[in-house]
């Protein structure tokens, strides 16, 4: 089974969630954590990594947590993706420089090409303010005025 991983799968709920919160809210790691239902350890693996690829800054103390590093328009599923999982590949015959034994005869190549080029196309263009009808809608609004 095709899958995305649970590490994935938190990091988009946990990006998401800080999304809704407004750019500049701190949010405790607790409250992402009680939120969206993710172990709370697991989830500090994750935002560091997101913190190391620029998504998300934290801020120590007693009034700290985390916060997006840039708008949410401006944050993609597959910027989040490539921050917890590293290069996204929908097949190893997709990845750069693999030398595949098969590659002279194997007829399904362009097709694995295909679908990777379309999947990475969808994540790039799903950002997070995509997730959040309130963004979404504030955005719309300010744009019409």
């Amino acid at each position: 089974m095709l899958q995305v991983s649970r590490k994935v799968d938190y990091a988009l709920r946990a990006a998401i969630y800080l999304a809704a919160q407004g750019q500049g809210r701190l949010v405790p790691a607790n409250e992402i954590a009680e939120s969206r239902r993710i172990p709370k350890k697991f989830l500090e693996k994750i935002i560091k990594d997101m913190q190391r690829a620029g998504l998300v800054t934290s801020y120590r103390g007693a009034q700290g947590g985390y916060t997006l590093a840039r708008s949410s328009d401006r944050i993609s599923f597959r910027d989040v993706i490539e921050a917890v999982e590293g290069p996204i590949a929908l097949n190893v015959c997709v990845n750069e420089g693999h030398d595949c034994s098969v590659m002279a005869s194997c007829n399904m190549q362009r097709v694995w090409r295909e679908g990777q080029r379309r999947m990475l196309e969808f994540f790039a263009g799903t950002t997070l303010a995509d997730m959040n009808p309130r963004i979404f809608l504030n955005t719309s609004v300010e744009a019409a005025v």
